[in-house]
């Protein structure tokens, strides 16, 4: 997904473009602001509070609260940080409303198939050591405490939201620069969008979301969403796979099988009224694979795309929601 360009900008307010790293990507940031604008102090803001996604919830962290949590022994209960906590309650809402194809406790399977911290390298794990993994999962095992902001550890389950994090980090910076006045920007985190207000001559925010997998930027024009006060992300295996012996693996784990989805779509783009939902929501439908997962976003009225490789090329296929988000 790219950010369309900029139309003409009066000379009355800017477009600003800052740009930094976290959680392994980059983030860009398009914000509408007077020329004379403390750009450095807004970067330092923005770093700020990705940074503070990272502290908390990133297990490439060792130190990290979700790493933390990742150590300490069953059946304690363990005070989280208001932003991970929120996190994790999303998360844990849409394992139950996907009925388990998004499970943030999937960090120990990760782990096997040599897709986390531990750097092993990509590897395809025995039975037994998937059949050990999956022991460790299981959504339904961890409890929250509203009132104190605390989370169940049931014993060895490995919390991982890293399918989920990205996503609540845009709506966090969204929120920051909201809250110090910024009447519109436009924020990316590593492919997750999010964009509020206007641009100065009054357009609004546009992005180009891909119209097959391999397609080219000037093939992507008839797939235009406008962002004003809505998010938009994307999964699949076109970015996040592996090959060994001509078998394609894809990074997105099925925590029902334990192993890689096998019918995970090329691209699953879902847009919400916030990052951290759509961003969560483009994982469950990829697991749930392109019919199913078509299926189910239909019937919870999801807006959402799916693009499948073919025979003879790229299939698409999206919900109504989401065909009701393209230009008439």
């Amino acid at each position: 997904m790219t950010i369309a360009a900029a139309n003409h900008i009066p000379t009355s307010a800017c477009l600003h473009t800052l740009h930094g790293e976290t959680m392994g990507t980059s983030w860009c940031v398009k914000l509408v602001a007077s020329p004379r604008a403390d750009l450095h102090a807004v970067h330092a803001g923005i770093q700020a509070r990705l940074d503070c996604v990272v502290a908390q919830m990133s297990t490439w962290e060792a130190d990290s609260d979700i790493s933390r949590f990742n150590r300490s022994v069953a059946d304690t209960w363990q005070r989280l940080p208001p932003e991970f906590f929120a996190v994790l309650s999303c998360a844990m809402e849409t394992a139950r409303e996907s009925d388990g194809a998004y499970d943030p406790t999937i960090g120990a399977l990760v782990e096997t198939w040599g897709f986390g911290p531990a750097q092993s390298g990509y590897r395809i794990p025995g039975e037994d050591e998937l059949a050990a993994a999956q022991g460790r999962l299981g959504w339904r095992r961890v409890s929250l405490c509203s009132q104190d902001m605390s989370a169940l550890q049931p014993g060895g389950v490995r919390l991982d939201l890293s399918a989920i994090a990205k996503g609540y980090s845009v709506d966090l910076v969204a929120r920051h620069l909201r809250d110090r006045g910024t009447a519109a920007a436009l924020i990316e985190v590593g492919g997750e969008l999010y964009g509020y207000g206007r641009k100065p001559d009054g357009s609004a925010w546009q992005v180009l979301v891909e119209a097959t997998p391999d397609a080219e930027p000037d093939e992507e024009a008839a797939c235009v969403i406008a962002l004003d006060g809505i998010a938009i992300a994307t999964s699949g295996d076109r970015w996040h796979a592996f090959e060994q012996d001509g078998t394609r693996y894809s990074h997105t784990l099925d925590p029902r099988t334990g192993k890689p989805v096998e019918t995970a779509a090329a691209a699953v783009t879902v847009i919400a009224d916030d990052a951290m939902h759509a961003d969560a929501w483009a994982t469950a439908l990829t697991v749930m694979g392109a019919e199913a997962g078509h299926r189910f976003a239909q019937q919870r009225n999801i807006a959402a795309r799916f693009v499948v490789r073919g025979d003879r090329g790229p299939i698409e296929s999206m919900t109504d929601d989401f065909r009701a988000r393209l230009p008439a």
